[in-house]
């Protein structure tokens, strides 16, 4: 059994790099244990994910401020304060802020991540939501 305190001791809060579009941060809530990783991540205003999946899935809890979500072939899924959304293994997808807000949600991830391409400008504009 593990009891996690709420973010790794002495870990330091990590800005991602070349997978992301925008500034991201994230505090690490559970270092890699058994193919799970858990982390707090949060998003400037556009900042996104670029394209991606993950070997057994993803869970994402919203915590706070505006997102969007959006699995390839879809259209891109608005995010708010308490939604939870649960990506099957294998499904490519992104996700992160609206223009207009930030966005802080808590990520499970199962598995291996596989990154892919940037998510382009004319996708992401498109969006609902992104207007805000």
């Amino acid at each position: 059994m593990i009891i996690v305190p709420g973010r790794v001791s002495d870990a330091a809060t990590e800005k991602r790099g070349p997978t992301f579009t925008g500034e991201v941060w994230a505090d690490p809530v559970l270092p890699t244990t058994d193919d799970v990783t858990i982390n707090t991540v949060s998003f400037t205003p556009c900042a996104r994910t670029f394209w991606h999946h993950h070997e057994r899935g993803q869970i994402l809890h919203v915590l706070a401020g505006g997102g969007l979500i959006c699995s390839e072939g879809e259209s891109p899924r608005r995010l708010r304060p308490g939604d939870v959304v649960w990506v099957p293994p294998g499904e490519r997808h992104w996700h992160g802020a609206t223009p207009g807000s930030v966005l802080t949600h808590l990520a499970i991830s199962l598995g291996k991540t596989v990154w892919a391409e940037e998510v382009s400008e004319a996708d992401y504009s498109a969006a609902p939501g992104s207007e805000d």
